[in-house]
């Protein structure tokens, strides 16, 4: 659903909800494990507008998703095809989930 542009847009709300950090945490968890550019693509977008606090709990979602490796796709892989993408946040923030899927791997 990352790919229908009115899902993206209220995945995008989830991820940058500065009420709830449950729900940015557990909406990063959720796209992380379902590991397509589409739904990286968001968590990219997001970590590119977030504020600290924010992009906090999206790395903590990401890594929640990680851990469970069962199944998990490779995150590092997609981030490397985003990386390409023509927004520059998109790439930018495809960098960040990188160095937190380094960090995980370490």
């Amino acid at each position: 659903m990352a790919d229908v542009p009115e899902a993206a847009e209220a995945m995008m709300g989830l991820l940058l909800d500065i009420e709830d950090t449950t729900v940015t945490r557990q909406t990063a968890e959720a796209l992380a494990r379902v590991g397509t550019v589409a739904a990286l693509r968001l968590i990219a977008l997001a970590v590119a507008d977030a504020d600290d606090n924010q992009a906090d709990w999206l790395q903590t979602g990401v890594h929640d998703a990680l851990a469970g490796t069962d199944g998990v796709p490779d995150v590092a892989a997609v981030c490397g095809q985003l990386a390409r993408a023509p927004e520059e946040a998109v790439r930018r923030g495809a960098a960040e989930i990188t160095a937190w899927t380094d960090d995980t791997r370490r």
